[in-house]
């Protein structure tokens, strides 16, 4: 297999940086010992829930410590759209990333999948699910129905990705769009910048002049939608997770929305490894444990301490994050009744190839329009 050539440099996802922030303050404070050190560790990460995201699982064959996360690594993550009044099926995942780490674990890259990209989802049996055309942030909900819950959607999510390109997840991670305003008021808001002034599809302007959030999340600006303001500045949780999410009256729509989400990303990673956070011992696990609360995950038998521990070889990897489809839009090819929504292309399937190849440093030397200026 041909190593990866280097590309640019930017900085880990935020679980990176936690980890790293939780090694080097237990290694200043002088915890007692890896016993002490470990029990620590798995307080911080007991409130994650756990599963399998497999149709047909069969006994989970345990991964000592030694051996997890080793090689190439492909991630899954999926951040989950649930709001107030919906019910327990009604869930989509309007946030799909690919999380790919290189063999050698100095590379990582980011790959956000357009939400409206149509594609057959297969069927999936722990739903009743009979497969179909649809949007793929649909697979999420038609995995969880009649009980199937979390698990159901993203093994579903997970078929469909794999159905589609070969990949093969060695996790996947699932969090919700509330659980990422709880790590970001934890850690007390971030920095982002707006490059033009963007409405909201989910606050309005209430009488007061505040923010309040309004179910509407149309393609339409009211009279009284909330404007994010042009410029740099520390937002708020609200803020920060509303404007990455917006798309509508962007020049790139969708595109654009991946790209503050890759923003918000890294500005949430410098903010875990800011002294504010680092040498502040109760912060820290403050942040932890809001992260723990709002996360699932199928580790595939590694256990979840030494799961998310073992990442910590992705905070001295470079990150660079990509774009499907180059950033333009692909003809759909396929009639949802009038629906919206997209395709794919050639060099979009040949992106995914190199990620079940390990190949993705060579793709973007050769490609290097699917590079996403997001930092």
């Amino acid at each position: 297999m041909a190593k990866s050539r280097r590309v640019r440099k930017t900085r880990s996802p935020i679980w990176a940086r936690l980890v790293l922030a939780f090694g080097l303050l237990v290694s200043l404070a002088g915890f007692g010992g890896l016993v002490t050190v470990d029990k620590f560790f798995g307080d911080l990460t007991s409130g994650i829930k756990t599963g399998t995201t497999e149709e047909s699982p069969g006994p989970v064959e345990k991964v000592s410590n030694d051996k997890a996360l080793q090689g190439p690594i492909t991630l899954l993550l999926l951040g989950i759209d649930h709001r107030q009044g919906w019910g327990p099926d009604d869930a989509r995942s309007d946030t799909i990333i690919i999380l790919h780490i290189s063999a050698d674990h100095e590379q990582a890259y980011l790959i956000s999948l357009p939400r409206d990209l149509a594609l057959p989802i297969p069927a999936w049996s722990k739903s009743g699910f009979k497969g179909r055309v649809a949007k793929i942030n649909a697979a999420y909900q038609f995995g969880s129905e009649r009980g199937a819950g979390w698990e159901g959607g993203a093994g579903l999510m997970q078929k469909t990705i794999k159905q589609l390109a070969g990949i093969t997840f060695d996790g996947v991670i699932v969090i919700d769009f509330d659980g990422f305003k709880n790590v970001i008021t934890a850690m007390g808001g971030v920095r982002l910048c707006v490059e033009k002034n963007t409405w909201s599809s989910h606050y309005i302007k209430n009488a007061k002049g505040q923010p309040e959030y309004y179910s509407y999340d149309g393609k339409h600006q009211l009279p009284n939608s909330w404007i994010h303001k042009k410029g740099c500045r520390e937002m708020a949780a609200w803020e920060a997770l509303d404007f990455s999410r917006q798309r509508y009256g962007l020049d790139n729509s969708d595109y654009d929305r991946q790209k503050h989400q890759q923003q918000l990303l890294k500005s949430m990673a410098k903010k875990a490894t800011s002294a504010g956070v680092l040498s502040n011992p109760g912060k820290l696990s403050e942040v932890f444990k809001a992260a723990g609360s709002s996360l699932k995950m199928d580790t595939k038998g590694v256990p979840v301490d030494t799961f998310v521990f073992s990442l910590k070889s992705l905070a001295a990897a470079d990150l660079i994050t990509l774009k499907t489809n180059g950033g333009t839009y692909a003809s759909c090819g396929y009639d949802l009744g009038g629906e919206s929504c997209e395709g794919i292309t050639q060099g979009t399937k040949d992106m995914l190839a190199a990620v079940k190849n390990d190949t993705l440093g060579d793709f973007i030397t050769d490609n290097p329009e699917f590079l996403s200026q997001s930092g």
